[in-house]
């Protein structure tokens, strides 16, 4: 073994070793449904008046630290209740990291349900905490009573959830949310990244429990290259977790972007409205393939099954159409695929190179 490859297992914990990165596919000259991204366009009069912005951005200065005008935009736009305030992170990723670095004591506990977002286990994975995932029920419903058994046992620090689920799409119980809360005797963060295209939200029950953090991210309302994501809850919680926060997190060109873009919030929830209407169109047309199991969806994606996925997977890709493979990803996932909303023409040359990797 060389001495660069001696010591680098030498001093990188385990467990990091044991890991793989988290892959991100080339999709160059293929048809992008892999990754919950809003497939349309802004409209000209928007792309005009951000080219604006950008133009005169102060890209030789380091960014606003706190960006008042910016969080009250996204306070306003939520109609967070008094006393709740947001904290702004690079992406949900980094604001998951904040939430388990604050409160990883000696033998904390971060859970979560599974299959769901694969961050939860891998940043706890990162930062050496302990990481309790309890199965869903067989139709991807939360188990409630396996889910308080664990959380009674465990005595976790720290529990997501997210609302509606990845990589499932359905949106959970929420009685069973509100038990999950009131029995946990740490931080519950109700991870709302697909708001956009459900139909409920804790934003309004903020006030209601002192252990409850909402976290969103624009990603999949269309801001996906801005990395713009946010936490909502007590300025108690939020003072402390800021502590944590690297100086500048979010940069000049996110921070005017975004803020332009929510000036124009209808805009981009008109495209959401018309993704729910694509969804429930591509939805009907995946069910009537003789073979696939096609699970409803509150998301911007969808998750079916289909003997032989990878074949599948690799068929569609083969004919230009790029889509998430998730077989082997978990027991629960077995030859299951997730396949982003796209527009109209994406989703129509999906479903016919489905049905051609498929015969």
């Amino acid at each position: 073994m060389s001495s660069v490859a001696s010591l680098v297992n030498t001093l990188i914990r385990p467990e990091i070793l044991a890991l793989s990165a988290y892959h991100v596919p080339d999709s160059g000259g293929l048809i992008k449904l892999d990754a919950m991204e809003n497939p349309y366009s802004l409209p000209q009069f928007l792309r005009d008046e951000i080219a604006c912005v950008v133009a005169d951005a102060p890209i030789n200065l380091y960014p606003d630290p706190n960006p008042a005008a910016l969080k009250e935009k996204i306070r306003h736009l939520l109609n967070l209740p008094e006393g709740m305030g947001v904290l702004l992170g690079n992406g949900s990723d980094e604001l998951i990291q904040l939430l388990a670095l604050a409160v990883n004591k000696p033998g904390a506990a971060l859970l979560s349900v599974e299959p769901s977002f694969v961050m939860y286990k891998m940043i706890a994975t990162f930062i050496g905490m302990r990481y309790v995932g309890v199965p869903l029920a067989q139709d991807y419903t939360l188990d409630l009573a396996a889910t308080l058994a664990a959380i009674e046992r465990e005595q976790p620090a720290l529990v997501f959830l997210a609302y509606p689920n990845n990589p499932t799409g359905n949106r959970f119980d929420p009685e069973a949310v509100r038990q999950i809360i009131r029995a946990a005797q740490g931080l519950v963060v109700v991870d709302e990244a697909y708001y956009a295209f459900a139909s409920d939200s804790f934003v309004p029950h903020l006030a209601d429990y002192p252990n409850l953090l909402v976290m969103r991210t624009f990603s999949k309302l269309g801001m996906a290259g801005l990395r713009c994501g946010f936490l909502a809850g007590s300025h108690a919680w939020l003072a402390q977790l800021d502590k944590l926060r690297l100086p500048y997190n979010v940069g000049v060109l996110p921070q005017l972007v975004t803020a332009k873009l929510l000036e124009h919030h209808e805009v981009l929830l008109a495209q959401a409205a018309q993704i729910k209407r694509d969804r429930a169109a591509l939805y009907q047309r995946l069910i009537e393939i003789a073979g696939v199991t096609v699970y409803p969806s509150e998301a911007n994606f969808l998750l079916f099954k289909v003997v032989r996925a990878t074949d599948v997977f690799n068929g569609l890709k083969q004919r230009g159409v790029l889509i998430k493979n998730l077989h082997g990803s978990h027991p629960m996932l077995t030859d299951c695929l997730r396949v982003t909303v796209g527009t109209p023409e994406q989703n129509q040359a999906f479903i016919v190179a489905l049905q051609e990797s498929i015969a």
